[in-house]
């Protein structure tokens, strides 16, 4: 399936041993290869060097979880409109969650969800950096810190917003269109 890119998908054949275990891995953890891989591959060393970035700053951490991290995704990418990363993070992040529902709502408006004053701290950070970037105070990191989030903690906050701006920005700008698998992955079961 193609990715919808405006420019063509890399053929996996012709990619590197390591990229292709890292398609091979995605497809057996997830039942197919992201979209956004097969596209961005286009340019596989760019591809390789934003895959290890991604990497490393999605990693979950003792003290800003999996979900937090898919939580700062999903509140970027719906400022941004990307329909790619609303779709798969949203998927993860109900997965993080396992509650569909309140990922459902911080995906579309974090305001609606159930979140603590800590979330709610990060979601206001990450949409600020998001919408009005030269608008960003030491006052808005304080706010951070004051809602109990260390050093470490602010800063994965700032480069995973900032890392998905850019990425929102390359699958919008290369019409990567979101896998269909992600609508129904982590979803229970149909009600009726």
């Amino acid at each position: 399936m193609s990715s919808g890119s405006y420019f063509p998908d890399a053929e996996v054949d012709e990619l590197s041993p390591q990229l292709q275990k890292l398609f091979g891995k995605a497809s057996e953890q997830l039942g197919f290869v992201p979209n956004v891989f097969t596209a961005y591959a286009h340019r596989p060393e760019r591809f390789s060097a934003w895959f290890n970035h991604f990497r490393q700053v999605t990693e979950p951490s003792e003290t800003l979880s999996g979900a937090d991290r898919e939580m700062i995704a999903v509140v970027a990418s719906g400022i941004n409109r990307c329909t790619y990363c609303l779709v798969s993070h949203g998927q993860a992040l109900r997965h993080e969650l396992h509650d569909e529902a309140n990922a459902d709502r911080i995906t579309f408006n974090w305001r609606h969800a159930e979140l603590s004053e800590r979330q709610r701290a990060i979601c206001a950070f990450v949409e600020k950096l998001t919408s009005a970037p030269a608008t960003v105070e030491r006052s808005d990191v304080d706010a951070l810190a004051a809602a109990g989030l260390g050093p470490d903690d602010i800063w994965d906050v700032v480069e995973l917003t900032a890392m998905y701006n850019f990425t929102n920005r390359i699958s919008s700008a290369l019409g990567i269109v979101p896998n269909v698998e992600y609508h129904s992955l982590d979803r229970g079961p149909a009600a009726g």
